[in-house]
């Protein structure tokens, strides 16, 4: 008798994996390069506008000779873009050693353990209470960068108050870039994006007030919903299967602070007073900020008793968590690099802008949202792409009957929004980074928000353009 030996086992689901944001980003130079052979190369001619900044002159496109890109352009792309990054990326990697610093001296946990016994009892009131000032901040200055200050500051709050690490970046991201994204008085985006379209310095505001209440409402109640589950049953967290050993929090630290921990702690509110300093009155950018953040993790540890030794172990230790995000910002500048060396960046901008040329009237200002939204990818910095894309945008809502207002609207919107979930955006693939949030598993959490938002954005155009939305 010949006995049944198969057994039968629970078929496996085979899961589609998303690949390694590397292998991504690789792919996209490879296409990035090829299309150099399929797109006509093309240049529109630039002058220096009043504050000196080279701007697009409508009119000038012109088709020059090919220059597809050779293999050792593509070979380069990489390398350059890290080149062109470089204060980026060391600005990230020094924000990285200064918080491991800073948490080495105990300062982050004693005031976690604070606030945590504040909120204990309702935890979920955390979320309006930072997002509020996180988005007006924001709205106000542009300095969407200081989500890598603000996420390894409130990530072990979060964690601690039995939330995940994709609500600490959520409360960190949605509010800054709800804030940037409808600016009320941001001179970098909307300044810039003004003073081409020859309108008044942040007029408008009264429409964009609204907005921002709207989106910013939105988004709280999107985070506080994922929230309030992830606290309920910590196995439907986005990040459970992978960063299950992290969302454990440590043990409580010593109920009272010591005198080198209260001077340490002062010592921390009077350099993040310098660095407010220096970003809104010099504008400081990466290169700055990288200096500040070293200097601010040897003092405070240095104030905190720590050994020159330990500070370097620190250091060490912050650099290596944080290092992947860094890379991921050069990588992501080599599509940019190859489609400049092609000369095929200003033919794509010149067809996207024909594109809502040919678009009915009605739907010009959504048109203008969604090609601002495509070309954020490749341009991923809000003054640069409204210098490029901004002249274009005033000639055709002259033409179309749209207002000059309404097109900053579209630009501000289709910009802004993109910043929550292209891989080409630095600071936000920096701050999932330090949240240690796979780039894959933040698209899944976001993906239904940013169809809020962006209906949202649909609507506000629509009533813009009805309105013949002007300066107010």
């Amino acid at each position: 008798m010949v006995q049944n030996t198969e057994t039968t086992e629970p078929k496996k689901k085979s899961k589609v994996k998303v690949p390694h944001i590397f292998v991504i980003l690789f792919i996209m130079i490879a296409l990035a390069s090829l299309a150099s052979y399929v797109i006509p190369a093309g240049q529109f001619e630039r002058q220096a506008n009043d504050s000196g900044a080279e701007v697009i002159v409508p009119g000038t496109f012109e088709y020059m000779e090919s220059s597809p890109v050779t293999f050792l352009e593509f070979m380069f792309a990489i390398p350059d873009g890290f080149i062109e990054t470089a204060e980026i990326i060391f600005g990230i990697i020094m924000i990285g050693g200064m918080f491991a610093v800073i948490e080495r001296t105990g300062v982050i946990a004693l005031g976690v353990n604070k606030l945590a016994s504040k909120f204990s009892d309702k935890g979920l009131w955390i979320i309006p209470t930072l997002m509020l000032p996180f988005a007006l901040f924001t709205t106000f200055t542009g300095q969407v960068e200081m989500s890598l200050i603000y996420l390894p500051a409130i990530l072990p709050l979060v964690l601690k108050l039995g939330f995940d690490r994709i609500t600490a970046a959520a409360i960190v991201l949605v509010s800054t870039i709800a804030g940037f994204s409808v600016a009320l008085a941001i001179p970098a985006n909307l300044g810039v994006a003004q003073e081409i379209a020859e309108l008044p310095l942040y007029s408008g505001i009264g429409f964009r007030i609204i907005i921002l209440s709207i989106v910013l409402l939105a988004g709280m109640g999107y985070v506080w919903r994922y929230a309030k589950k992830v606290h309920k049953n910590p196995e439907l967290s986005i990040v459970f299967e992978e960063n299950q050993e992290q969302l454990e929090v440590e043990e409580m630290a010593p109920a009272k602070a010591t005198k080198r921990q209260i001077w340490t702690a002062f010592t921390l509110l009077a350099a993040f007073g310098v660095l407010l300093f220096g970003l809104l009155n010099y504008g400081w950018y990466f290169r700055e900020l990288t200096g500040l953040y070293a200097l601010i993790g040897i003092t405070a540890g240095l104030v905190a008793g720590l050994k020159p030794s330990e500070i370097a172990d620190a250091f060490n230790e912050g650099f290596k968590k944080i290092l992947l995000g860094a890379i991921v910002v050069g990588i992501a500048r080599g599509i940019a690099v190859v489609l400049d060396a092609g000369d095929i960046m200003d033919t794509i901008i010149y067809a996207l802008g024909e594109f809502v040329n040919v678009m009915p009237d009605s739907l010009t200002a959504v048109f203008m949202l969604i090609v601002q939204a495509a070309l954020n990818f490749l341009i991923p910095s809000g003054s640069g792409q409204a210098m490029v894309t901004m002249p274009i945008m005033t000639g055709l809502s002259d033409i179309s009957g749209v207002t000059r207002q309404t097109a900053v609207l579209a630009f501000l919107l289709g910009d802004g929004f993109t910043n929550i979930f292209y891989p080409t955006s630095g600071y936000f693939m920096a701050t999932l980074a330090v949240g240690g949030i796979r780039w894959e598993k933040w698209l899944k959490f976001i993906f239904p928000l940013l169809i809020i938002w962006y209906s949202v954005a649909v609507v506000a155009l629509i009533i813009a353009q009805l309105i013949e939305y002007g300066p107010m």
